[in-house]
């Protein structure tokens, strides 16, 4: 997990390679994919869509990666999230609902 958060995308790519499950959550409920989002580490957050993480799974706290990237003002990790087809209405709040407390609409494709 601290590999995903502090954007250590060669070695969390090792663990991925030998077996790591891409959507592992821990006692949170915190993806790998939330955790990279969280932290705007947007070539984590690349390699993770790339290989198959789920855009949608929310946390312990119904938060979405997406919600947790715009809340930040991680542009560039919500701009590869929608592009992945993340639900901008999943979790509380939802992505239209942070997009829209932190003026970031644009970001979500219309």
């Amino acid at each position: 997990m601290d590999l995903a958060r502090d954007g250590h995308t060669t070695e969390l790519t090792e663990f991925l390679d030998h077996g790591l499950a891409v959507d592992v959550q821990d006692q949170d409920g915190n993806t790998l994919l939330m955790l990279a989002a969280y932290k705007g580490r947007a070539g984590t957050v690349s390699m993770l869509l790339a290989r198959g993480a789920n855009a949608d799974i929310r946390n312990g706290r119904d938060q979405t990666p997406l919600a947790g990237a715009l809340f930040k003002g991680e542009d560039d990790v919500a701009a590869l999230l929608v592009a992945a087809g993340a639900d901008l209405d999943a979790g509380t709040p939802t992505a239209r609902a942070a997009a829209a407390m932190f003026g970031r609409e644009h970001l979500l494709g219309g």
